[in-house]
């Protein structure tokens, strides 16, 4: 027996895992209490990750399509089918006919963040979504316009914080998003451990708020009214005071200006939150030495969510908690930070809409479209209409806006393709099946979460399993892609398109100045990273690049991480916006603000209104086929509030019908007070009850699809991130 020190790659927490192996098989997995980060911190979701390598229904060779049905077959089998179906594809109808969709798991994954981008840039398609789009963009758009960058996302520094306001997030389940943060209960009750407060403002009582000082149950879809609401009090109390980050910011004045007419008590009606309350919210984190105003998928998913998420950091920065220990700050990280690169304090910052979709001309963000318009690119008839489909660890039929329409268009396309584990709704479709390693079975860096990570660290895992055999790992399948699109065939040699994508990372970093590596001679470079291939070798030539000029033999010969120190002030460095200022009223944002005023005149019109939950044993949908996960009591039911139970008809364990302009679903009943009156509520990802799926424990716990309800016309037009919070719905017994 072993023991194998990895780290945990199911959820952004990123926990340190000790795990007992024998005959490359696992006996066991426990929390690492050596490492640097976690100190022994695991939540549930670690259990799957043993049952995830015992899983029959985890797929281990290529399934290709024969007779209607997919069946195992060779890798060359698999790759000549490929070809055959994607050739004609581009060469008959051009780039943008073969679309992209990107799960949510490549964000975990080290092979996906070096080589995506590279298979991205050779296809060369306008037509690439991902479940960023139904998640985050609305955060990285306002950071991008704020900051210069999309992922330069201020964080709350927790461990030194001491008033955390927490809008939509529930982090006590999630333990953080778009704030790396492992035990984030932990430290969460540390702030009030230290005579500190938290609030949270949510429709519904979730854990998080179970552990604060207060809860808000604000109206869904309205946090950027209450938060311009506190923004209002803060000028007209005379609260504000941008500490050191005064010199660095821009746009004050119009932010004062756009606040004028959102008094407390216009917004009051609106958000469901009382006037005076709002100005007390206001009043109390200004009035805190260490504030960080924090808010996460429930400010996202909604109509003005990149309002309400550049309003965070408005009100970070107006109560000097921008970039000031124990507030709002910028972490430093080991590798591929794009704010750590270039010129400091000074950049390009951001455009957005450089292409738009064919259809309704919703504009292109960061290099993708909104996937709100995937379905209607593969049914609309025209030049450059979608023909073939390449999803890359995703669910988009669950996880999408209008689910049935999706799964419905995916039926038209000519060609599709799927690397993933599983047969799940969105691959039954696929003609090619590829399948990778289990996540034990690969090297482990999270090159993009520990840009978003509440102290700086480093950790990386070497594989704590041998790969299992025919599995071909996933950043050769990714360049064998590549050579595909190109037009090389799928016989190319995979290690001379490696080198290439090597060679121009570090061609990249020799011609940064800021590089240590800046000047340097890229085949010596090339030299110094010895042997390796693969992502390991791109990480290893990005921590040399990076600020703290590490090595990848140094982390591997930490296997328990190595800490960087706290977040520490980053202001004006961290700046990449063409004018080297925090652009505090960004110009597209102070435009939108106008729909915002418009929305205040909006009268309800007696709709129940759905909000999706998270669960802490679940984060994708195909963790729904991990039994450790599922088991327990039903967790896909609607809560209602014992009110609006009464009001309607609705029993507790029986069935309800839930109908919108996006479809209709039933599902339990679940009746509890800790959801606001008008609101209804249901888990994501689930609705595993479609023909061809082979997820067996998933099926058993099948649920219901909560997407089916939502509205693909409804998105915010900033960012084009899907509208799945605040959804009218009709309710009754079923």
């Amino acid at each position: 027996m072993a023991t194998r020190i990895h780290t945990c790659p199911l959820c952004e927490a990123t926990c340190g895992l000790r795990i007992e192996v024998e005959d490359n098989r696992v006996l066991s997995i426990r929390g690492d209490d050596e490492d640097v980060f976690s100190r022994g911190f695991l939540c549930p979701k670690a259990a799957g990750l043993k049952a995830l390598e015992e899983d029959p229904d985890r797929l281990r060779r290529p399934l290709v399509r024969r007779d209607g049905e997919l069946r195992e077959a060779t890798w060359a089998e698999a790759w000549h089918v490929v070809e055959e179906g994607l050739a004609p594809v581009l060469e008959q109808h051009g780039r943008n006919a073969v679309a992209v969709y990107l799960g949510n798991p490549s964000a975990h994954n080290l092979a996906a963040n070096v080589y995506a981008p590279a298979f991205l840039k050779a296809l060369g398609s306008q037509n690439v979504y991902s479940a960023s789009t139904v998640d985050q963009m609305p955060k990285q758009v306002s950071a991008g316009l704020m900051f210069g960058a999309g992922l330069s996302v201020p964080v709350p520094d927790l461990d030194r914080c001491e008033h955390l306001l927490v809008l939509g997030a529930n982090p006590l389940v999630s333990n953080g998003s778009l704030m790396t943060s492992p035990n984030a209960r932990g430290r969460i009750r540390a702030i009030r451990k230290r005579g500190g407060k938290v609030v949270v403002v949510d429709p519904r009582r979730t854990r998080t708020a179970e552990e604060a000082d207060e809860h808000h149950a604000v109206v869904p879809g309205t946090d950027a009214h209450l938060l311009l609401g506190v923004v209002h009090t803060l000028f007209a109390e005379g609260l504000v005071d941008l500490g050191a980050a005064a010199p660095h910011v821009a746009g004050l004045d119009a932010v004062e200006q756009l606040a004028g007419d959102f008094t407390p008590e216009r917004v009051e009606p609106v958000c469901g939150i009382a006037a005076g309350e709002i100005r007390r919210i206001a009043r109390e984190f200004a009035a805190a030495e260490r504030a960080a105003c924090y808010g996460r998928i429930g400010t996202c998913t909604q109509e003005f969510g990149t309002l309400a998420s550049w309003l965070i950091d408005v009100v970070n920065t107006l109560t000097g908690n921008l970039d000031r220990e124990g507030g709002a700050m910028f972490t430093r990280a080991a590798a591929g930070q794009r704010n750590t690169a270039g010129p400091p304090g000074v950049g390009k910052g951001i455009r957005i809409g450089r292409w738009q979709s064919r259809v309704r001309g919703l504009p292109e963000v960061f290099g993708e479209l909104p996937v709100v318009c995937l379905a209607e690119e593969i049914e609309t008839p025209g030049d450059d209409r979608v023909r073939a489909l390449i999803t890359v660890a995703g669910n988009p039929v669950v996880s999408t806006p209008q689910s049935e329409r999706l799964d419905r268009a995916l039926g038209e396309l000519d060609f599709m393709v799927a690397l993933d584990i599983y047969v799940n709704e969105t691959t039954r479709h696929a003609d090619v099946v590829l399948p990778g390693p289990s996540p034990l079975a690969r090297s482990h860096y999270d090159l993009a979460l520990y840009q978003l990570a509440v102290r700086n660290v480093a950790n990386y895992s070497p594989p704590a399993l041998e790969p299992e055999p025919d599995l071909e790992p996933e950043w050769r399948t990714l360049l064998r892609l590549t050579a595909v699109v190109t037009g090389q065939g799928a016989d190319a040699d995979i290690d001379a398109i490696d080198d290439f994508v090597i060679d121009t990372l570090i061609q990249r970093a020799a011609a940064d100045e800021q590089s240590p590596l800046s000047g340097r001679d890229p085949a010596e470079v090339r030299a110094e990273l010895g042997e390796r291939r693969g992502p390991d070798r791109a990480l290893d030539l990005l921590l040399r690049a990076g600020p703290y000029e590490l090595t990848l033999d140094q982390l591997e010969q930490s296997p328990h991480g190595i800490d960087l120190g706290p977040l520490a002030p980053r202001l004006p460095e961290v700046l990449r916006t063409p004018s080297g200022k925090v652009e505090l009223a960004p110009e597209q944002v102070v435009a939108d603000v106008e729909r915002l005023r418009a929305s205040l005149e909006r009268t309800r019109n007696g709709h129940l209104v759905l909000v999706g939950r998270r669960h802490l044993r679940s984060n994708n949908s195909w963790m729904h086929n991990l039994r450790p996960l599922v088991k327990g009591k039903d967790r896909c039911t609607m809560h209602v509030n014992p009110a609006d139970a009464e009001r309607l008809g609705l029993v507790d364990g029986a069935q309800a019908r839930l109908t919108s302009a996006g479809g209709t679903v039933e599902a339990p009943v679940e009746v509890t007070d800790a959801i606001r009156a008008g609101v209804v509520s249901i888990p994501h990802g689930w609705g595993h009850d479609v023909p061809g799926v082979r997820l067996d424990v998933a099926r058993a716990h099948a649920g219901v699809n909560s997407n089916v309800l939502s509205d693909g016309s409804l998105f915010d037009p900033l960012s084009g991130n899907a509208v799945l919070n605040g959804i009218p719905v009709d309710v009754t017994p079923a």
